[in-house]
């Protein structure tokens, strides 16, 4: 049965399921479901704390939330996660992938075999894990899938590889689920993120200097870093009825920097 629209809801009943939803967009995307009018079920790798902050801006905002730790290398531990959310809250509508790895940045030339194979195997191999796992449960009342991509996949970002490639995978993944699963009323899309003042871009800009940041800012079309409210709003858009008509797209919420 194909998802029908809610009169007055962006959502339909039951749980929105946030892989990697303790980082700092993934946090944004949790309390923004939240307050569209969704409960939350987030997974996070190695920060309870920061889980424990993404769940308290879920119950803030009125609707129910859990967490768990998870390892997206762990097939077996995906799929509970994912019967769990159901059992709890009875449907699983809605998957956002926000889960990133922590990489070096590094030229092509000098990328470690080991780094490639780790990176591919957790973020990449990893997203197909949550996709095998959810769409058994979505077939039967539709949903959707929003996958947190990179702007770089459409304009290579020097020292960024490690990210933009498993993201392209990720894109190519989101298409053929729209392809194939729309006849289930599952939609899929990606939000191709620029340079958002959160997350990982936390960890790499200690290493920055001051002269890289402003090239950066400088390579959008407005001039500057984006928030991570902003990337949140464009998940929930391509999560929600709002977006009911839209599949197999990325989005790019970037400032302009693909442009």
């Amino acid at each position: 049965m194909r998802e029908r629209e809610h009169d007055g809801a962006h959502f339909p009943p039951g749980v929105a399921v946030v892989i990697g939803g303790s980082g700092g967009i993934g946090r944004a995307i949790c309390e923004r479901l939240a307050r569209h009018g969704t409960d939350v079920a987030l997974s996070y790798r190695s920060s309870p704390d920061a889980a424990a902050q993404a769940v308290g801006l879920v119950r803030e905002a009125g609707r129910r939330a859990l967490s768990g730790a998870l390892d997206l290398g762990d097939g077996p531990a995906v799929n509970a996660f994912f019967a769990r959310a159901r059992e709890q809250f009875g449907r699983v509508h809605t998957v956002v992938f926000a889960a990133g790895a922590d990489i070096p940045m590094v030229h092509v030339g000098s990328v470690e075999p080991p780094d490639w194979a780790r990176t591919l195997d957790s973020e990449l191999s990893g997203f197909y894990r949550v996709v095998a796992a959810a769409l058994p449960l979505m077939r039967e009342q539709g949903g959707a899938l929003v996958a947190v991509s990179s702007a770089g996949v459409r304009r290579h970002p020097p020292l960024d590889v490690l990210s933009t490639v498993p993201k392209a995978g990720i894109e190519a993944l989101i298409r053929g689920v729209a392809r194939e699963e729309g006849r289930y009323g599952i939609r899929a899309n990606a939000v191709a993120l620029g340079v958002v003042d959160a997350g990982h871009f936390h960890q790499v800009k200690q290493d920055l200097t001051p002269e890289f940041v402003t090239a950066i800012t400088r390579n959008t079309a407005i001039g500057r870093i984006g928030t991570a409210r902003e990337a949140a709003h464009a998940v929930v858009f391509l999560a929600s009825a709002l977006s009911g008509y839209t599949t197999g797209q990325s989005l790019a919420v970037d400032g302009g920097y693909s442009v």
